[in-house]
């Protein structure tokens, strides 16, 4: 009985202690891409995003961004892209509806099919010198996008690329575009 009441008074600070402590962790957000285990990433290549969304930083030695690789995440609201990236493949962002802003660098060369489409809170997306396509329907229904520059890297751009951004008010098109997609800014 003695042990029994012993043991008791050394384990129940620690269990209190211990179960506090737990507590505690399991309150504490988690850095929106701190971690490695949020992506799945095979030589360079960007197959899936499963992180908790917010502001997204992708790791610098990523090459490509795979299809689909953060398709209809809706936490997700910013995503900075580093400059080891060529290229962003069709469907990355798609339906990302909550996605404000996207820094790609000038290592890409190629914007996917729907690469940003159905991207509806996108205002802001700067395409650097160096792309050479857009693809189609890469920011198809951007509705809150109200610019674009079109660097003069830029020889195509597909159809309804920019098809239904309703607030798209000022656009910019260098002689460099020698194929324009039917469509490409219906709507």
């Amino acid at each position: 009985m003695k042990m029994r009441q012993s043991i008791k008074k050394v384990l129940c600070p620690f269990l209190s202690l211990t179960l506090a402590l737990a507590l505690c962790l399991s309150i504490v957000p988690a850095p929106a891409s701190a971690a490695g285990e949020d992506f799945t990433i095979h030589n360079g290549y960007l197959e899936k995003y499963t992180g908790p969304g917010g502001d997204v930083v992708i790791p610098d030695g990523v090459t490509s961004i795979g299809g689909s690789a953060f398709r209809w995440c809706h936490s997700l609201t910013s995503v900075t892209i580093p400059g080891s990236v060529t290229s962003i493949g069709d469907f990355a962002f798609s339906g990302c509806g909550n996605l404000t802003s996207v820094t790609i660098p000038g290592s890409v060369t190629k914007i996917g099919d729907d690469a940003f489409s159905d991207c509806e809170n996108l205002t802001s997306a700067a395409i650097p010198d160096g792309v050479t396509e857009i693809g189609n329907q890469a920011f198809y229904y951007c509705e809150k996008l109200t610019n674009m520059v079109i660097p003069n890297s830029v020889t195509t751009i597909g159809h309804d690329a920019f098809g239904y951004c309703g607030s798209l008010t000022s656009v910019t098109i260098p002689g460099s575009v020698t194929a324009i997609g039917e469509r490409a800014f219906s709507g």
